[in-house]
């Protein structure tokens, strides 16, 4: 079948050792976090009887970190080792998620600590994010970073699949604060696969003074606000995250308190709806030869964000199944989406300005996700559970119409360079 050709050596990219170190490593830590997702709320609806609006706290406090630091860390990891950086973030992030649990052994847990929790653990993601994001470039060239991002967002996906059913199997044996054990070990897999890699990022300049930052960052902004590709991708990205992370914030706890679904039933619900995750990564690559990368990648997002409209009509017994439908289309266009952006970003970007561009569009991107995650619940206390996912759930299907603004609509692929003057982009036409 075509779709599962995702590159055209995908044996020769199997065996480089180091990409495949740091695809286990990711893997791992996909899967621990994707456990987290569904752990950390069903801590704070069954152990600590949370409410609607600190559910929607515990998700803003992961993303906010973006929003407070993401700017001024795109120019710090220009200027430090990725590796190294990524290491340090997995250490920390493994002490943070062991002291969930062993509060709770003691009973001490409090709201209080997991959203401290979730906000240094938000932190720790800027920073690995962004130097993973500047780091794999280093690694892998031309058509292999394309295979490289098809196989790491892959295995993202498989990870949505398979962590949420092990967290509600966790959750029904062992209790839900055990799930953020397991997310512990697999950040401890994670830096030991990168402590064991043998590539090396070139050694840079770093000697640039710190009232340069203020500089750095500006040149960042500058380029992407006048590129008229990126600023198109950063404002729908913004966008649909806001409507995606706005009704994802209260699902969990529309599942437990509005239909009386279980843990264990909840975990496999949110892994069914995952796995179009796995299809998006399998027929990323593909559509983008067939039908061109600005294309390919405007159709998956169009073309499955109206299906997020079954998510509010989901309830108990068969009704289930529209939820299922309905989160296995949205997360099929927005990883096939994903892995083209991100291939087009990586190759297009001048180097010297990756992590800074990255961090900008993350500001925007990830930025809009708390304050998704605070309407979500506010939305969800005011209206109810099922309204706030209906208002939601259509602003994700109107939010589509932003990728018409701007020269992506005349193109059947992206750019592989800037324009010298990225302004007169907008006039390069097939």
């Amino acid at each position: 079948m075509t779709v599962r050709t995702v590159s055209p050596s995908p044996a020769r990219l199997s065996r480089h050792g180091d990409f495949r170190l740091l695809w286990i490593g990711q893997s791992s830590s996909r899967f621990g976090s994707a456990i987290t997702a569904v752990a950390l709320p069903l801590v704070a609806v069954g152990t600590l009887d949370a409410s609607t609006m600190q559910i929607a706290l515990l998700q803003a406090a992961v993303w906010l970190p973006w929003l407070l630091i993401g700017l001024p860390v795109g120019v710090w990891v220009d200027r430090l080792p990725r590796r190294s950086t990524m290491i340090t973030c997995d250490v920390i992030a493994l002490l943070l998620f062991v002291s969930v649990p062993t509060a709770a052994w003691l009973h001490a847990l409090t709201i209080e600590q997991l959203l401290v929790v979730a906000l240094l653990a938000g932190t720790t993601t800027v920073f690995f994010e962004t130097a993973y994001q500047v780091y794999l470039p280093s690694l892998l060239h031309g058509a292999r970073l394309t295979e490289g991002n098809a196989k790491l967002q892959g295995s993202e996906a498989v990870a949505h699949v398979a962590g949420p059913g092990a967290a509600g199997l966790i959750a029904q044996l062992l209790g839900a604060v055990a799930g953020l054990l397991a997310d512990a070990l697999s950040f401890l897999v994670s830096a030991a696969c990168l402590l064991t890699m043998n590539h090396r990022e070139p050694r840079e300049s770093s000697s640039a003074p710190r009232t340069a930052i203020l500089r750095d960052i500006t040149e960042g902004l500058t380029f992407l606000a006048h590129d008229p590709y990126l600023r198109v991708m950063a404002a729908f990205g913004a966008a649909a995250n806001l409507a995606l992370i706005g009704y994802q914030a209260i699902w969990i706890t529309f599942l437990v308190r509005e239909n009386g679904i279980s843990p264990g039933t909840v975990g496999v619900i949110v892994a069914a709806m995952g796995a179009g995750g796995v299809i998006g990564a399998l027929i990323a690559t593909t559509v983008a030869r067939h039908l061109g990368t600005a294309r390919g990648m405007l159709i998956c997002q169009t073309g499955t964000a109206p299906f997020a409209l079954l998510l509010p009509l989901a309830g108990p017994g068969a009704r289930l199944s529209l939820a299922v439908v309905g989160g296995i289309a949205v997360s099929t266009g927005v990883v096939a989406s994903n892995i083209i952006k991100n291939s087009f970003r990586q190759i297009y970007t001048p180097r010297h300005l990756l992590s800074r561009v990255i961090t900008s569009m993350q500001l925007i991107n990830y930025g809009a996700i708390p304050i998704g995650a605070l309407l979500g619940g506010f939305l969800g206390t005011v209206l109810g559970l099922r309204p706030a996912i209906w208002l939601m759930a259509t602003a994700l299907v109107l939010s589509t119409g932003i990728q018409l603004i701007g020269p992506l609509r005349h193109h059947r692929d992206l750019p592989t360079t800037p324009a010298a003057d990225p302004r007169l982009a907008l006039t390069a036409r097939e």
